[in-house]
């Protein structure tokens, strides 16, 4: 089957071989990623009515596709981290052992592939070549995989050319097959650098590249070899100097992270000259450069972002990086000039459409049911963000001056404080939570712990993770290092309103963290680490918005509701038994003693 193959890494053929033989294809394609070919998939797609394409005018190269209404998000609880042990995986993770799991997946796939073509994706997270770059092999039986991992990673002969005869490929098998949501598994190997996902067709459980290598899988490689794989954006700010600074953010879902690293400044500090530059809206890939710093790449190579709720105040990047070269998945159908809608978009819903299960709609009048699934999602190419950062192809990625962890508290953590130091910084990375919302669950404020928000893509003992950030921060000079800080926008007044804007207007607690980090400003020490002086975060242009007395009042710092608070921690970290560092224990101990009453 694999005649003319385009390279002769024997490891490569052999697990080729082996996996082609268990699914069984009528025919077999290597993805070369050349534009002939993936546009010749584009049109098959189209003929069969996988996908529809839109408005070549309004979307140029645009295409709409729908999954199967119970196939339309990642399904934590059939996603499995399958180690020799139960205890490697952890107590967050779900875990089988590795036979068991290949036997039960085999059987599946078995055969799974007749009357269909197999594809094979040879791609690079990261830019190809990179030194924090690493190689996959995808294959799969779907041409919206193929076309969604030419938009959100580097594929085709050159990965192939650049790995050469090296072992140091991630294996990638993708079944659809019947698309059973009972027999639906998305399993990561991580000692044998292998994912097996089986009857799904939905983005996140099927473009392997994507959360099972560059975070579950990356995440076991860089404990191994001594780097970081994060659920963090990367965003340059760009001072009226031309000095820009680079920032690595971790937020749970809901808490704003895209319109975060695509943010556009305010009036005034546009004016003053400041720009913000996207270097990765997800996940960043972070080691220790040859003069000591940490530099971060994205390993993708676009944006799959959720739709709803994306719109021209939102987050006028990312709608604008949407706009050609995207896949829709589970938007709503514009029938009057063929493009998309979806909720959050405008006020406009259009009157003849189709929803995403592809019913008629019409938004004047079915207000019961949404046009566009909650969490239909775009997959847009990178190059098409307007404020896409310069140095987003750097093999060598760019330095971080800091690790910025917020979530969603409406009163506890304060607008932003920074951590006495590293070990305090991992501490308060893994304390991180976010208070449900009613539209989330109907429960509001149960507090979900999240830890660095990596707690669904961790692929290892969250123990041992929390321990590799201890151990990379011990090898680091201090002067160099990253300073480590929380931030909180959601934080709530007496009667439940936002007390801070958000969206652009968080650059001027950004500004603050940068300079904290040049040492160019003073900060003043509290129970659970350094706050700013209200008077040093820049409020000019937020008259009407935010006072002097309302920052003091964002920036309080309430002992006996972080006393609380450390009640659930030390819940949390009882899950990980003698496991748990011993300096995460002490930081804990520290905090209890400083919010004593």
């Amino acid at each position: 089957m694999l005649n003319n193959a385009p390279t002769k890494n024997p490891t490569i053929l052999s697990w080729l071989e082996e996996k082609l033989a268990l699914v069984n294809p009528d025919k077999v394609v290597w993805i070369d990623g050349s534009e002939e070919q993936l546009e010749a998939l584009r049109q098959e797609a189209i003929a069969t009515g996988e996908m529809e394409k839109l408005n070549e005018e309004k979307l140029p190269g645009c295409l709409l596709h729908r999954t199967k209404p119970n196939d339309v998000a990642r399904v934590e609880a059939r996603t499995f981290i399958c180690t020799p042990t139960e205890e490697e995986a952890g107590p967050t993770n779900h875990w089988m052992a590795p036979a068991d799991c290949y036997k039960m997946l085999y059987d599946i796939a078995r055969d799974s592939y007749k009357g269909r073509t197999a594809y094979i994706i040879p791609y690079s997270m990261g830019p190809i070549g990179s030194p924090l770059a690493k190689i996959g092999i995808e294959l799969t039986d779907s041409i919206y995989v193929v076309l969604n991992m030419a938009i959100m990673t580097r594929v085709g002969q050159k990965v192939l050319d650049t790995l050469g005869d090296d072992n140091d490929w991630v294996r990638g098998l993708h079944c659809k097959c019947d698309v059973d949501p009972e027999k639906r598994y998305i399993c990561q190997f991580p000692q044998d650098n292998t994912i097996i996902s089986v009857n799904s067709a939905y983005g996140g459980n099927v473009l392997l590249g994507k959360k099972c290598f560059a975070l579950r899988i990356a995440s076991y490689q860089g404990k191994n070899e001594g780097w970081q794989a994060e659920h963090m954006l990367i965003l340059g700010v760009e001072n009226p100097q031309g000095e820009t600074k680079y920032i690595c953010a971790a937020f749970p879902s809901a808490c704003g992270k895209t319109n975060l690293a695509m943010m556009i400044p305010p009036e005034g500090y546009k004016k003053k000259g400041y720009k913000v530059w996207t270097v990765g809206d997800d996940i960043a890939w972070i080691r220790k450069g040859p003069d000591g710093r940490l530099y971060a790449i994205n390993p993708e190579n676009g944006f799959f972002g959720v739709a709803p709720g994306t719109n021209m105040k939102s987050n006028p990047n990312a709608l604008i990086s949407t706009q050609k070269g995207t896949i829709f998945t589970n938007v709503c159908h514009n029938l009057d000039d063929n493009t998309v809608w979806w909720e959050k978009l405008d006020n406009n819903p259009p009157e003849h459409a189709i929803d995403w299960t592809g019913k008629p709609w019409n938004g004047k009048v079915d207000t019961d049911r949404p046009g566009a699934h909650p969490n239909s999602r775009f997959t847009a190419p990178a190059k098409n963000c307007p404020c896409l950062s310069p140095e987003f192809e750097n093999p060598n990625g760019v330095p971080i001056s800091a690790f910025v962890f917020g979530g969603r508290r409406a009163k506890l953590a304060p607008l932003v404080y920074q951590s006495r130091d590293w070990n305090h910084g991992v501490f308060v990375g893994s304390i991180m939570a976010s208070e449900t919302t009613a539209a989330a669950t109907g429960a509001v404020g149960v507090v979900r712990r999240d830890p660095m928000a990596m707690l669904p893509f961790c692929g290892y003992n969250m123990a041992d993770y929390w321990q590799h950030w201890i151990d990379i921060g011990a090898g680091l000079d201090p002067e160099k290092a990253p300073k480590i800080f929380n931030v909180n926008w959601f934080r709530k007044n007496e009667n439940d309103e936002f007390m801070w804007p958000g969206y652009g207007d968080n650059l001027r607690v950004l500004e603050w963290i940068l300079k904290r980090c040049e040492g160019k400003v003073d900060a003043r020490e509290t129970a659970i680490g350094y706050l700013p002086y209200a008077e040093d975060i820049n409020i000019e242009g937020l008259e009407g918005e935010v006072t002097l007395d309302s920052l003091r009042a964002i920036l309080d710092v309430d002992k006996a509701l972080w006393r609380e608070d450390a009640k659930g921690i030390e819940e949390f970290y009882a899950k990980f038994g003698d496991r748990l560092p011993k300096v995460l224990r002490e930081e804990l101990d520290i905090l209890e003693a400083n919010c004593a009453e």
